[in-house]
Formats: structure tokens, sequence, C-alpha cells
């Protein structure tokens, strides 16, 4: 007897680091870029491999929740779930979401474990219990998460989101064509949020005002996506950019994508994600979309990937 299940990545459109402090935040699922997990029945204690996250075989104790291994949490959370009293077998993990780069990896990883347990049981967990548990789970891997990484990746919808407020999906009137460029830079968003907290402790006002001017972006950026005003959107992911830098969470080498970006004729294009590497997300057109690709690329870029919001979110990886 076996079980697959999968979750998508994410991007963040506009919004990160301040949506931790209350304000609002927009974020795409990735269907294209997936975490797959498989369950196989045996006569073992539950182990988990997960060879291309460069980890070794765990086994899993089904019985604790005091695990600080992310992976060992969330299959353990979601054996308590079920009520279960122990579990034999083989949950195998894959994934094609590049790790540490602001993409949701985590987050899809652990709503991928918690599927495939659920199916190999034959059930089904609702979305609301598994974005619960996941988001438990992102505790251990940022510290103080928003909750939006969890939320788009266990609905796969995109979402305009509050800390503690309901939960908005959105419907784009036309698509939008986004390039994700990596920069090769792995970061771990743990330390990064860790960072702008010790902003705000030390300049709380300064701080305040920033996360107050991101929150005025992503309201008009939705009012934007609303009425089709792709010009417009792309100045406001721009300035979003600059109010990342002041906020510290940029590095040159995201900048100067940014900037070969727009030199290219991009709409707008910032830092997406805990930033300090990761990726870039660009706002083009159809038509500007190769050239802006190869430009990144030029630009040294390791990885430049189309995605078309409103359309599924697939991913084009294509040269």
């Amino acid at each position: 007897m076996s079980a697959k299940a999968s979750a998508p990545g994410k991007a963040i459109l506009v919004g990160e680091h301040a949506v931790v402090y209350g304000m609002p935040a927009i974020a795409l699922p990735l269907s294209g870029i997936r975490a797959n997990a498989t369950f196989r029945a045996t006569r073992s204690p539950l182990t988990l491999i997960a060879e291309d996250l460069a980890r070794p075989p765990l086994t899993i104790d089904t019985g604790s929740i005091e695990s600080s291994d992310p992976l060992a949490l969330m299959a353990a959370l979601t054996v308590q779930y079920f009520g279960l009293e122990s579990l034999q077998g083989e949950i195998r993990v894959q994934s094609d979401i590049p790790i540490a780069s602001g993409l949701g990896s985590g987050a899809a990883v652990s709503a991928a474990i918690g599927r495939v347990i659920a199916q190999f049981h034959g059930a089904i967990i609702p979305n609301e219990a598994l974005n619960r548990l996941v988001f438990e789970v992102e505790k251990e891997h940022h510290g103080t998460p928003s909750g939006i990484d969890n939320t788009v990746v266990v609905y796969e919808l995109p979402v305009y989101f509050s800390k503690g407020g309901s939960l908005d999906f959105l419907e784009f009137a036309d698509p939008l064509w986004i390039l994700l460029a990596d920069s090769g830079i792995a970061s771990l968003t743990r330390d990064a949020v860790a960072d702008v907290r010790t902003q705000v402790r030390l300049a709380p006002a300064q701080s305040a005002r920033v996360f107050d001017d991101i929150g005025s972006i992503v309201n008009e950026a939705r009012d934007c996506i609303d009425y089709s005003n792709g010009a417009r959107l792309g100045e406001l992911m721009s300035a979003n950019h600059r109010l990342l830098q002041a906020l510290n969470v940029s590095c040159p080498e995201l900048d100067h994508l940014v900037e070969a970006a727009l030199h290219a004729g991009a709409l707008g294009a910032k830092l997406s994600g805990g930033g300090r590497g990761g990726n870039i997300i660009a706002l083009v057109e159809e038509e500007t979309a190769p050239a802006v690709k190869q430009c990144l690329i030029e630009a040294g870029a390791r990885q430049v990937m189309l995605t078309v919001a409103g359309q599924g979110s697939q991913i084009d990886d294509s040269d």
C-alpha cells in the first residue's frame, strides 16, 4: 500500500517582513514547482527520507511533538491529529523548490508530508486543519512567521493576507506575467526576520513608518490587480523593494538583479521572501518577458523562471 501527495512553492508579490507586524501582503502559489511526498507501508518504525534536501534518513517518534526537526514535527503532529497510536512506513520527500530561497520550500514539504500521511490513513485532512499544523512547523523554520507561507501553499490560491485577519483569496482580472530570478545565494528567512525584529526594538518609530508605507503599497497593489493596472503595480513593486532596502534585508546581488530587470523593460521588480539572497520577482509583459529573462541571466541569475499568475501559476523553467 502506498500514497502520494504534493504542495506548491510560493512567491510574495508585495508585503514581506511588514506582514509579520500586522501589515497585509499578497502572495502567489507557484504550482509548477512542488514538494512531493510518497508513503510506502513497511513493518519498521516511521522513517523519513529526503535525499535531495541533504538529510540523512530520520526515524520519527510519532508520540512526541517536542522534536526540533521540522519534518519530524510535521509527521508527529499529523499522526496525533488523526489520533493514530503508531504508524509504520517510509515517507520519501522530493522537492523541486530551491531551499533557502524565499519560495516556500519548508511550508511545501510540511504540507506534502501532512497530506501523504492523511491519504495513507485513508482520509483527507481539511485545508484549515493542515494550515494550522504547517504553521506550527513554520515556527521552527522562521521563529516568528506571519503565516502567509503556509496559507498560500496549503490553499494553493493567490491570497491577500494579514496576520490574524480573515483569508481573502484573489482573482485576477488579467494574468500577471512574472519572472523569478535566483541570485544563487542561500539565505534563511529566520535570520532576516530576527534582524528586522532587532531593528524594530532599536528604532521602533522608524520601523513603524516603513511598515506603514509597505502596507499602503500592498493595499494599492490589490486595487491594481482588481483593475488591471499593471504599470502602476510595477511601480509599487519597485517602491516596495526600496523600503525593503531600508530594512536592510536586500543585498548587492539582489539589487543588481532588480536594476537589470528594470533596465531591460520590466514594469517593476523587487526581492521576494526573506531577502539577503534567494530570488527577485519582476513584473513583465508577455512580449517583454524573453528580453528581461535574457538580461537577468546575463546579470548573473542562476535560474530564471516564468510564472503566469491567474493561470494556475504555472512555471516555465525552460532555457
